[in-house]
C-alpha cells in the first residue's frame, strides 16, 4: 500500500474529546474537526465548551457538546450513548480531562486523594469501559498523560501516580483490544502553557541562579496545537501500526533530564 496525503485525513470519522473547554482538549477537538471528523465534546465548564463547539462547527463538521464531570460514570455512559446515536458510530476516543493541585503527599487528605484518583484515572476507565463497545473496529484511543508519569513529581505525587497508571493501562489495553485492531496510545505533554498551567511562567533556582521554566526545555514552550497534532496522527491511518506506546510531546524536556539552557545557548546540569 502506497501512502498518500489522504491517509492523514479523518473524513467522516466520529471523535470524542473529554475536557474540551480549553487548552489541549479544545485544540484537539478543533484539529480533529479540521481533519474531517465530527466531534462530541464534554467538560464541566459550559462557556468554554460552547466556544469549542462553535469552532468545530466553523470547520463545517458537526459538534455535540455536553456539560459533564467525567468522574460520573453514569453520566459518561449517557454522553457516549448520545454521541453514538447522534453521529451513528464512534471511531476515536481522546481522554484529555484531568487536573491536580500542589501539596506534599503527607498533607493530602483522603478526600483530596480520591478526587485526584477519580479525575485522572477513574475518568479514563469510565470513558474506555463505556466507549469501547460503541467504537468501530479499527478505532483509536488516545490518552493524555503527562511527563510527570515518567519522573519524580514532589508535591504532585498522587497526580503523577495516576498519570503513570494511565500509561500502564494503555499498554495493557493495547493488547486486550488488538483483536479488534483498536489502537491505544498516550501522549505525554510538558511545557505547553494552558489556563491550568500558570506555573510555567514561574522561575526556579539552580546552582547557577534563577531560570524560567522554558530554560529547561530545549525547544522552549509549546502551544496546545503542538499536542493536538500528534493526537491527530495517532487517531488516523498514518498510525495504523502504532499501539501501546507513548509520544513525548515536551519540547525535549525528557531528553534534557534536568539540563538547563544558559543565556548563551549552551547547557548546564
Amino acid at each position: 500500500m502506497l501512502l498518500d496525503p489522504s491517509a492523514a485525513l479523518l473524513t467522516d470519522r466520529i471523535a470524542v474529546v473529554t475536557g474540551a473547554a480549553r487548552g489541549i482538549g479544545a485544540a484537539t477537538a478543533v484539529a480533529l474537526a479540521r481533519f474531517g471528523a465530527d466531534v462530541a465534546i464534554c467538560d464541566r465548564e459550559p462557556i468554554g465548551l460552547q466556544e469549542t463547539a462553535k469552532a468545530i462547527e466553523a470547520t463545517g463538521r458537526r459538534a455535540l457538546a455536553v456539560e459533564l464531570d467525567v468522574r460520573d460514570g453514569d453520566g459518561v455512559e449517557r454522553f457516549l450513548g448520545e454521541a453514538h446515536s447522534t453521529f451513528g458510530g464512534l471511531d476515536i476516543l481522546v481522554n484529555n480531562a484531568g487536573g491536580g493541585f500542589w501539596s506534599p503527599f503527607m498533607e493530602v487528605r483522603p478526600k483530596g486523594q480520591t478526587a485526584l484518583v477519580d479525575e485522572n484515572f477513574t475518568s479514563v476507565t469510565h470513558v474506555i469501559r463505556h466507549g469501547v463497545p460503541l467504537v468501530r473496529d479499527g478505532g483509536s484511543i488516545v490518552n493524555v498523560t503527562s511527563i510527570e508519569a515518567f519522573r519524580a513529581a514532589p508535591g504532585f505525587a498522587v497526580y503523577a501516580a495516576m498519570k503513570a497508571a494511565v500509561e500502564q493501562l494503555t499498554k495493557s489495553l493495547a493488547l486486550e483490544l488488538s483483536d479488534r485492531r483498536i489502537r491505544v496510545n498516550c501522549v505525554a505533554p510538558d511545557a505547553i502553557p494552558t489556563p491550568g498551567d500558570a506555573g510555567l511562567a514561574e522561575t526556579f533556582e539552580t546552582a547557577e541562579g534563577a531560570h524560567d521554566y522554558a530554560a529547561k526545555v530545549p525547544l522552549g514552550l509549546g502551544t496546545p496545537d503542538d499536542c493536538a497534532a500528534p493526537i491527530v496522527f495517532l487517531a488516523g491511518d498514518l498510525a495504523r501500526f502504532v499501539t501501546g506506546t507513548t509520544l513525548h510531546v515536551d519540547g525535549g524536556t525528557m531528553a534534557a533530564s534536568g539540563w538547563v539552557r544558559r543565556p548563551d545557548g549552551t547547557f548546564a546540569p
